[in-house]
């Protein structure tokens, strides 16, 4: 193998420049020509093609977003697209191609893979943490300490005025962004998508907390939870609760972010490596995964399925937690 390409796709997350550095360095000292594909799988498309070596992707490992920027291709779910991303992938010579992304990253990669017989190994990189075959994301400790951070400074307000806040935070999917949040802060409840919403129960833990004399009182909401979201769960929760007054805070693409964490700059660099080396070993169509410390290969096709048990097993004890 002469020459791969690499690619980040979907949502950003904080530490995709330091797996692309990762990926280059790794390539570069095995004598492997490595090209950039600008916007993920419309840059292949488009043939948007930037040849990079270890010079290009010096002082980017502390930097959040992508230098390669990322996208969501419409196109590239279509046959015709993905054609032509084949047709420039080979007239470009590539070998072999790295894909940093989520869920629907990777599934655009297994049938790029099956189509064309292209050599593929998925690094997962986003904040949700809802992969199957990792422990961690790329970039998923970076936005946990970032909201952890900002409800920290909220409750300081919702103490101060003895207020409920209503704090949500991104997972339209998957809720483990809030649950280990959530956990973290202290929070009085946590609602995600995974598990359905009691306005009854989070009412009857409002009012224990009330008769407690809890000062303030802050709920993280998943985007994705099946109330609809924090403005909806506040209007309903006051209707039969009117003691505190309600304030909602989206924190929003913040958590996107930032300069990635320790973590998430030893993890994606990890990563990257290791997804060098498997290309080079004949392996194709997994993701290059961290389990218990160890590295780990995931079919694309099995990464794709959020653990929802892992959730589970978490929630009771957030519960208790919130007593």
């Amino acid at each position: 193998m002469k020459k791969i390409g690499v690619l980040t796709s979907g949502g950003d997350a904080p530490g995709m420049n330091a797996c692309i550095r990762a990926v280059v360095r790794t390539a570069s000292y095995k004598n492997i020509e490595v090209v950039g594909i600008v916007a993920g799988y419309e840059g292949l498309i488009n043939a948007d093609f930037r040849k990079m070596d270890s010079s290009s992707v010096g002082n980017i490992i502390q930097k959040g977003g992508t230098i390669l920027k990322t996208a969501r291709s419409k196109r590239f779910m279509e046959k015709e697209g993905r054609d032509e991303a084949y047709k420039n992938y080979k007239k470009e010579g590539i070998e072999g191609l790295i894909v940093i992304g989520g869920d629907g990253s990777f599934k655009g990669a297994d049938i790029f893979s099956k189509e064309f017989d292209v050599p593929v190994i998925g690094i997962p990189g986003t904040i949700d943490n809802d992969l199957f075959g990792t422990d961690f994301t790329i970039g998923y400790d970076t936005a946990i300490n970032t909201v952890v951070e900002a409800v920290d400074n909220i409750r300081d307000t919702a103490s101060s005025h003895n207020r409920l806040f209503f704090v949500e935070v991104m997972g339209r999917d998957a809720g483990l962004i809030a649950l280990r949040s959530g956990i973290a802060c202290g929070a009085e409840a946590i609602l995600i998508p995974e598990t359905k919403t009691h306005v009854d129960k989070l009412i009857k833990q409002l009012e224990r907390g009330w008769k407690r004399q809890k000062s303030g009182h802050v709920i993280i909401v998943a985007e994705g939870d099946d109330a609809g979201g924090a403005f909806k769960l506040a209007e309903l929760v006051n209707q039969k609760f009117d003691k505190l007054e309600t304030k909602v805070c989206i924190l929003g693409h913040i958590q996107r972010g930032g300069n990635p964490s320790c973590m998430d700059r030893v993890l994606a660099t990890r990563l990257g490596y290791e997804a060098v080396l498997a290309l080079l070993d004949g392996k194709s169509r997994v993701m290059a995964g961290q389990v218990s410390g160890k590295i780990t290969f995931t079919a694309l096709s099995k990464a794709v399925k959020h653990n929802h048990d892992a959730v589970q097993s978490i929630i009771e004890m957030a519960e208790i937690m919130a007593l």
